[in-house]
């Protein structure tokens, strides 16, 4: 391995069949900045913005289209494949004979290479370093020889890659385990000649025959130099030597560390990652008979997010899983399983979300009764509690007290112990319902649903056509607004100066009043700047008409917002509600103005990164809370072509319970349409007003840490001023005990609200789960949805603290761990040696941990996504249910040509043809029509070959023409 022959010619060295083949231990797994898969012909450079995904382990998407590659062995000078077999499961001190190596005399095989693997020659200016090795020479231990394949017969739920009927693709895929050159490649960095292949083709080597070995190769083999004397003793079988603490050579820099000099994360963590991944395999080793895997047979998840059903026969009384999802069904019995399970273990709570079609939550009215409810730990009655004492007492499930049943409540039990009314009490029935609470539960008498619009009015806002937009839709709205008749509303407007208007119904227009002195903020008449929509309904549509006009010709480039802020706050200050903030240009006058931080480049891969992503002034952070304490909730709108800081500002949204919607560049004719369409479900949807959350939980294991947009008052009571269907929060489990005695354990989460309607409720959701003993019975009833959601929580708050690469490598190393540490439960049985295993409830886990590493708040560094688009989507996916966040990050891809082409569509035919498509080059045809849907925009891509009628009926005979030029100079045309 790299001897020097000064006889011999130099030839380019043989191509690995495994990514980690002389590798450095500063390429991880996961990646973005691994190898680069068809137009780029080496690793020496950076890669661009838009360069092809990268071929890492566990990624869904196969190579990239690339013009006809070669086939594998097609070369004549190659010698045939030598047979191998995979080895049994040998003990660890199984012995085996050492196998004789060739000669180095003999020149190397040169294959074509992969598609996905450019050929790597090392940089001359390592000339004086020798080749770096992922063992050292002193401890290679000799190659041990297996018998023939034994039958391997796997547990029902334990998934095993499938190998492909072809091998071409076999090459690209990963190998874990490291593998070294070939015994005399000619790896002298003195004699490195440099060979760029053309763009988007694999490099072509000179082919040099070389006599077969007269020993077969094992999977995930090596061979060893000629001088290594053989060890008397054989390695254990999966063994592993940790690599040295060696520097990336230039020519295997990650990107991310080629932009940004310095930032190579620390060696340790990466050789922590790099021994995890050494016992799992995906790809066939160099020689073996085995063709590895065929990365179209990955499992992908093209039905969509698919709620566990695991003990539904066991506890038919929990409530629907689209309330409360834990990260696995089955809870540990004591810490050693916790330590080994490596996922987080936890909920995710969506309270309000949507009912199941054609169900509705009772809602129950215990009236002179009152509520029942445990005396010690305040849990709601539900389907677990159980009656005594002939009804006279009942037992709290979560603490096992007995409690005495009200004489209103009391009812006989049969002989089952059952109540005889059972049928008539839903509470004891279904695992969600609703209380109608009483005078008790109010802190002051209900709040009529208010909502307060915060518009910022300067050039740059008028220019863009945003006003116009925001006062249609608003208007628009007015009659779908919740709780008519109460519903209240009302308007600021600012630039350098704040604008106040009084909409008193007793007025035929609304009254301007401008406040200049922006040091000290008062509010004028402020009786009458929140007025009664269904009293001063015309009032409200004479302004809404007039806004746009109103400001046509400004041309004020300041924003007052900090003021305005606080005079919108002392305006709602007595009822609360929700306030929508219409921004457009950076805070530039009063308090809480901004600096233009920007996105430093010099700063990204230093410990000082995180800082951009993070408020820059208190104030807001000091605003939210106080915001929250008067149970208003806050909504962001952000629109500008420039530096926006929504760090700073979407803190407004992330403590108040509130969201951030960002426009970069807005523009009313291209942005105008998802605006309107975003607005009016922000102000139609059903809402929560002044909300308060607890989630209850068995003896013996409590939440320990919450995560989403909220405000934490206590310990475990979650502020919400305004919750709806679209707000999720998440939450993590950990156990107060040793060691759990109980065989159940019960979760209960109770939102205390005012519905727009006028009433105080409370909306309680039960579920229970079993305790287990057996760590492979957790990862068997995990749930993909609720890890993947708590997951990307985790790793978009490490980014709060800590570079990107951290929180990357964060991610990576818990799911590596968690698949290391099943496998280990089945490997020596099934005798499964390398291969990789995993449980079928997490066979998208490992897909869905690298779309989180390139989802927009995680991926790549500077050049990857402006600083305000990366912010925005992290405070967005904070907050989102799973099904919503798991469509964000595997979108749905469906072809509709074949529909369209149709002589009579109907929507039953279109239902048929909603097939998704894995989100792979090979899905697309340049003869067809598809949507690519994420959730929040539509993606049109039109191929070249699209039938022309089509096109023009779609878009009109002139986009049509249009359209053809640019297939012309681009190939394909895509719409968003």
């Amino acid at each position: 391995m790299g001897t020097e022959n000064p006889g011999r010619p130099n030839f380019p060295m043989r191509p690995s069949s495994t990514p980690f083949a002389s590798a450095p231990p500063t390429i991880t797994p996961f990646s973005s900045s691994g190898p680069m898969v068809g137009s780029e012909g080496t690793n020496f450079r950076p890669t661009p913005p838009g360069a092809p995904p990268a071929m890492t382990p566990f990624s869904s998407a196969g190579p990239a289209a690339t013009p006809g590659p070669p086939a594998r062995f097609s070369d004549p000078s190659v010698p045939p494949m030598p047979m191998t077999s995979v080895p049994p499961a040998g003990g660890p001190y199984q012995r085996f004979p050492t196998p004789p190596f060739p000669s180095t005399a003999q020149a190397p095989p040169t294959h074509t290479p992969p598609v996905a693997q450019p050929p790597f020659q090392p940089p001359a200016s390592q000339v004086s370093a020798p080749p770096v090795s992922f063992r050292p020479h002193s401890q290679m231990p000799p190659v041990p020889m297996g018998s023939p394949p034994q039958t391997v017969n796997f547990p029902s739920s334990v998934n095993v890659p499938q190998a492909p009927s072809d091998s071409l693709f076999s090459g690209p895929r990963p190998n874990f385990q490291p593998t070294f050159p070939p015994p005399g490649s000619s790896y002298s960095a003195t004699k490195s000649t440099f060979q760029q292949p053309f763009p988007g083709y694999p490099g072509q080597q000179p082919a040099v025959p070389q006599a077969p070995s007269p020993f077969p190769a094992q999977q995930g083999s090596f061979m060893p130099p000629p001088p290594a004397a053989s060890s008397p003793i054989s390695s254990q079988q999966g063994s592993y030597v940790p690599p040295p603490p060696v520097a990336s050579p230039l020519g295997c820099q990650s990107r991310d560390q080629m932009q940004y000099p310095g930032s190579a994360p620390p060696i340790g963590g990466i050789q922590s990652l790099t021994e995890d991944f050494s016992s799992l395999s995906l790809a066939s080793g160099p020689g073996s008979f085995e063709p590895g895997l065929d990365y179209r047979t990955l499992p992908r998840p093209l039905d969509g997010d698919v709620e566990p059903s695991s003990f539904v026969e066991m506890y038919p009384m929990n409530c629907d899983p689209r309330y409360l999802r834990l990260t696995t069904s089955a809870i540990p019995n004591s810490q050693s399983l916790v330590s080994r399970w490596h996922l987080p273990l936890g909920a995710v709570v969506c309270p309000l979300a949507e009912a199941p079609e054609g169900e509705e939550v009772p809602v129950i009215n215990f009236a002179s009764t009152g509520i029942i409810r445990c005396r010690r730990c305040r849990t709601y009655v539900n389907p677990y509690v159980t009656f005594t004492d002939a009804g006279r007492k009942w037992r709290c499930n979560i603490c096992s007290l007995l409690n005495d049943v009200p004489g209103e409540y009391f009812a006989n039990l049969d002989a089952t112990g059952r109540r005889i009314d059972l049928d008539q009490r839903p509470e004891l029935t279904k695992g969600s319902v609703e209380f109608v609470a009483p005078t008790e539960y109010m802190v002051r008498p209900p709040m009529p649903p208010l909502y307060f619009f915060l518009i910022d009015v300067s050039i740059s806002a008028v220019r863009s056509g945003m006003i116009e937009v925001v006062a249609q839709t608003i208007r628009s709205c007015l009659d779908e607004l919740p709780g008519f008749p109460r519903t209240q509303i009302g308007f600021i407007t600012y630039d350098s100066t704040i604008h106040f208007y009084n909409m008193k119904s007793s007025l035929t227009q609304p009254q301007m009043m401008v406040v200049s002195d922006l040091d000290d903020i008062f509010v004028p008449l402020p009786d009458d700047l929140l007025v009664n929509l269904s009293e001063s309904r015309s009032v409200v549509e004479t302004f809404l008409d007039s806004l746009p006009s109103m400001f046509q010709d400004n041309v004020n480039v300041e924003s007052a917002f900090g003021p305005a802020l606080k005079a919108a706050f002392m305006v709602m200050s007595q009822l609360g509600g929700k306030l929508l903030i219409f921004q457009n240009t950076l805070p530039s006058l009063g308090v809480g103005r901004l600096k233009l931080r920007g996105d430093d480049l010099r700063v990204y891969g230093t410990d000082k990164e995180h800082i951009l992503r993070v408020p820059e002034d208190p104030f807001y952070k000091q605003m939210a809370a106080d915001l929250t304490k008067y149970q208003i909730g806050v909504n962001i709108y952000a629109f500008s072509d420039k530096y926006t800081d929504i760090a700073s500002l979407g803190t407004l949204a992330k403590y108040s319970g509130g969201q951030v919607y960002y426009y970069p560049s807005f523009q009313s004719g291209i942005h105008g349409e998802k605006l309107r369409h975003e607005l009016a479900r922000d102000l139609t949807r059903e809402t929560a007003w002044e909300a308060v959350m607890r989630i209850r939980c068995g003896k013996g294991i409590r939440f320990t840490t919450y995560h989403g947009n909220f405000m934490l008052r206590s310990t475990d009571l979650l502020a919400l001023p305004a919750v709806d269907c679209d707000k999720a929060y998440a939450m993590q489990l950990s156990l107060e005990e040793t060691l759990l005695t109980t065989q159940t354990v019960y979760f209960q989460v109770a939102l205390l609200y005012t519905a727009s309607c006028g009433e105080r409720r409370i909306r309680v959701h039960t579920a229970a789960a079993p305790v287990v003993t057996d760590l492979g019975e957790m990862y068997r009833q995990a749930d993909t949805g609720a890890i993947v959601s708590l997951f990307c929580r985790l790793a978009i708050e490490k980014t709060l603290t800590n570079k990107l690469e951290d929180a990357r490598n964060y991610l990576q190393l818990r799911i590596v761990k968690a698949l290391r540490e099943y496998r280990n439960l089945y490997a020596v049985q099934h005798r499964l040696g390398a291969r990789m295993i995993y449980p079928e409830s997490l066979k998208f886990l490992c897909l869905y941990g690298l779309a989180i590493c390139k989802s927009v708040p995680l991926k790549g560094g500077y050049a990857d996504a402006q600083l305000d688009e990366r912010c925005s989507a992290g405070f967005t996916m904070m907050a989102l249910p799973v099904k919503k966040l798991l469509k964000l990050l595997y979108p749905s891809l469906i072809r509709i040509d074949d529909y369209l082409s149709k002589p009579s569509a109907l929507a039953d035919d279109f239902k048929n043809i909603m097939k998704r498509l894995p989100l792979v080059a090979e899905s697309l045809d340049s003869r067809g029509l598809y949507i690519y849907d994420d959730g929040f925009r539509f993606v049109i891509w039109f191929g070249r070959m699209l039938s022309p009628d089509i096109a023009r009926n779609l878009l009109g005979a002139d986009f049509a023409a249009e359209l053809s030029k640019v297939w012309s100079h681009v190939g394909e045309a895509i719409l968003v």
